[in-house]
């Protein structure tokens, strides 16, 4: 659905007039029925990706085309949901009032608009809000809000940047079953966000971007198991020598029987099949990072 094709974009400063390669050669095709999340350091180029997409940006060179069409053309003809990182509302609108001129903005019929906004409104819990200006909103109530405006209306195409901004545990949370509902056959949804964690949970692959440049995409679907090292935190009730087993693995100072090891998910089965034979017993084994951060930490090192 979507494609880019050996995407660049570069600036020109203003000053200096120094040429900034913001996004180099960046090949990717976004399918239908998929969650894509994009990570990479500050200055990776997300923001770039994401406004090319939108088509408030050309390309410097190469080709970007959704279902076909330039992005401008697509977006000005079928439209799509975008919240923007930053949500930014006129401060002395009310709740309501702002969800019902976006619900307009978003093509909802006049006569279904009333019960989309109040059935939006309830979802993101914010009927409590509702008569609330902006300006009134905490951070995460605003971040909600501003979800919510970007969700009323029925698109193929979803872009959330940063959308968990400024939600407390609950709604970080609550914003997973926003995706799921979200996911289905014939849309795309695009998440940029700097919370791996969240990426992991929610996205089916990650691009992961560093100096305007596709360092690699992580894949986390059904199959997609890693086959690269991962750091691993396992204990046992009486310590095992674990390093005679799994190599490289090193006691943790102060915390009897804990280990930290390095290894792929198969050595780490094997290794933990030969202890528990020998009679260890296991308390705790889980992983010190998840699969998306080991892969984004060497990306960007590297």
């Amino acid at each position: 659905m979507i494609r880019f094709e050996s995407v660049s974009k570069t600036y020109t400063t203003l000053i200096a007039r120094r040429q900034v390669r913001a996004l180099v050669d960046f090949s990717m095709e976004m399918r239908r029925g998929e969650v894509i999340g994009i990570a990479g350091p500050n200055g990776a180029g997300k923001s770039t990706l994401i406004s090319l997409l939108l088509g408030f940006l050309h390309p410097t060179s190469g080709q970007l085309t959704v279902e076909g069409k330039r992005p401008r053309t697509y977006v000005e003809h079928e439209g799509l949901s975008y919240l923007t990182e930053l949500v930014n509302l006129p401060p002395q609108w009310k709740v309501t009032p702002t969800l019902q001129r976006m619900a307009a903005l978003a093509g909802v019929p006049a006569s279904e608009r009333v019960a989309t906004v109040q059935a939006m409104q309830t979802e993101l819990g914010l009927d409590e809000h509702a008569l609330k200006t902006v300006k009134q909103l905490s951070k995460g109530n605003l971040q909600r809000l501003g979800l919510g405006q970007a969700l009323l209306g029925d698109f193929d195409v979803v872009v959330l940047d940063e959308p968990t901004h400024g939600l407390d545990p609950l709604w970080t949370q609550r914003f997973r079953d926003v995706v799921a509902q979200l996911r289905r056959p014939d849309r795309v949804i695009l998440i940029a966000s700097h919370n791996l964690d969240e990426l992991e949970r929610l996205a089916d692959r990650v691009a992961i971007l560093n100096k305007g440049q596709l360092q690699r995409i992580v894949e986390h679907g059904v199959g997609a198991a890693s086959v690269a090292p991962m750091l691993w935190r396992i204990a046992f009730e009486v310590s095992p020598d674990v390093a005679a087993v799994l190599p490289g693995a090193t006691p943790v100072e102060g915390r009897a029987g804990v280990w930290r090891v390095s290894a792929t998910r198969t050595q780490l089965s094997a290794g933990l099949a030969r202890l528990l034979t020998n009679g260890a017993v296991l308390v705790e084994c889980a992983p010190e990072e998840s699969s998306l951060e080991t892969a984004f930490r060497a990306a960007v090192q590297g």
